[in-house]
Parts: structure tokens; C-alpha cells; sequence
């Protein structure tokens, strides 16, 4: 399975030695969908929004799914090899590259950290979940190398509410990461409450000192 070299929008710095902050979008939507968080989220970072490779609905997909937030295992792996080959073309070992999922762009997201935490800094998981039974590693410490970010809209529909209560359980608990958490009231979108603590989460984050290089 091949594709296209991806479309990438921008914002940010241009510096190559700056911190890259990869923004993935749901399903069916794009790059362009997306980018506009960037200009609400910290100054000093790069920002890519990579469009999935997958014409899906008038928009693109990160994965072929057999269900809602379950994604096939094949399809997963072929885009995660994907997306890799891009990454590691503008973002060297070393630079710190922090992974903005929503939807299905967070289990995109979330399948990228488990397979191999040590490449990430950070981890955001929103309105979304991480992909479990879907071929990558989902034992206890994981993702212990990471920061994570995780968010939650109390009436949440689109998500299967089992896979929403497994990914917040898993990242405060098993996951091994260090693991900020927001909960509202919301549905399935970013409210300015998640972005507001995304953010905060994401500054601090950014603030600390790179960590020595780990490899899984």
C-alpha cells in the first residue's frame, strides 16, 4: 500500500531546531480544518497539520476502520509507516515533536506514541481514543517516556463511550505517562475550555528541558 507525499499547512516558527507540534484531524475532515488551532495555541513552536492519506466522506481518514474508533490493524501500521517517512525527513531524532490529535486523528495520534514513544515529547488526546486491539502496544508503562494530554466532552455521541472511559483510564493509570486531564461538559468538538487548558499544557510542556533521547 503506497500514497502520496502528504499535504502539509504550516504556521509557527521556521526555525528546524524549534519544537514541532503535529496537528492530526478527524475523519472526513482536513489539514485546513485543523490549522486554525494553531493560531490559539503558544507562541515559539512550529505547527504542521498533515492531511490523512485516505479520501474518505469529502475529506480524508488516518486508517481504514472496522467500526468507530477501532481501527484495522493493516491499515493503522501502513499510515503510521507513512507518516513516519515524512516525519523523520523534517524532524531529525532530537528535535521535540508533539503529537495534536482530535477525533481520529487522536487515535492516529495515539497509535503514532504507542508504537514508538521514545520519538515524542508529548502526546494530545482529544475527543478521541487510542487505538487498542489495532496492533500496537498497550501494556502497563508504555507510554511512560511521554507527557499526555487527554480531553473529554461529557456528551460526547460520536466516540463508543467504552472506548473514551478505556483511553482516560489507561492514560492516568497504566500508561505510565505524566497525564493532564480536562472534562467538560461539551460534545464531540474542541470548546475554548480545551483549548484554553491545551494550551497551558502544552506551554509548560514546551518550557522544560528536552530529554535525553529513549527509544523503544
Amino acid at each position: 500500500m503506497s500514497f502520496d507525499s502528504p499535504t502539509v499547512a504550516t504556521y509557527g516558527s521556521s526555525d528546524p531546531d524549534a519544537p514541532l507540534v503535529v496537528l492530526l484531524h478527524g475523519r472526513g475532515a482536513d489539514e485546513a480544518s485543523i490549522l486554525p488551532l494553531a493560531h490559539l495555541l503558544p507562541v515559539g513552536p512550529a505547527y504542521a497539520a498533515v492531511r490523512a492519506p485516505i479520501a474518505e466522506g469529502g475529506g480524508y481518514a488516518w486508517f481504514a476502520n472496522r467500526g468507530i474508533g477501532r481501527p484495522v490493524a493493516a491499515s493503522l501500521r501502513a499510515t503510521m509507516d507513512w507518516f513516519r517517512a515524512w516525519l523523520d525527513t523534517i524532524a531529525p531524532p532530537g528535535r521535540r515533536v508533539v503529537l495534536v490529535g482530535f477525533s481520529g486523528g487522536a487515535a492516529f495520534a495515539g497509535g503514532l506514541a504507542l508504537d514508538d514513544p521514545g520519538r515524542y515529547t508529548g502526546l494530545a488526546v482529544s475527543h478521541g481514543t487510542l487505538p487498542f486491539d489495532a496492533g500496537v502496544p498497550v501494556e502497563p508503562g508504555r507510554l511512560a517516556p511521554l507527557s499526555a494530554f487527554v480531553a473529554q466532552g461529557d456528551t460526547d455521541r460520536v466516540i463508543p463511550a467504552e472506548l473514551l472511559a478505556r483511553t482516560w483510564d489507561y492514560l492516568l493509570t497504566d500508561s505510565g505517562a505524566s497525564t493532564r486531564t480536562h472534562r467538560d461538559a461539551g460534545g464531540h468538538g474542541i470548546s475554548p475550555q480545551v483549548v484554553e487548558a491545551l494550551g497551558d499544557w502544552l506551554s509548560e510542556l514546551l518550557e522544560q528541558p528536552a530529554p535525553t533521547p529513549h527509544h523503544a
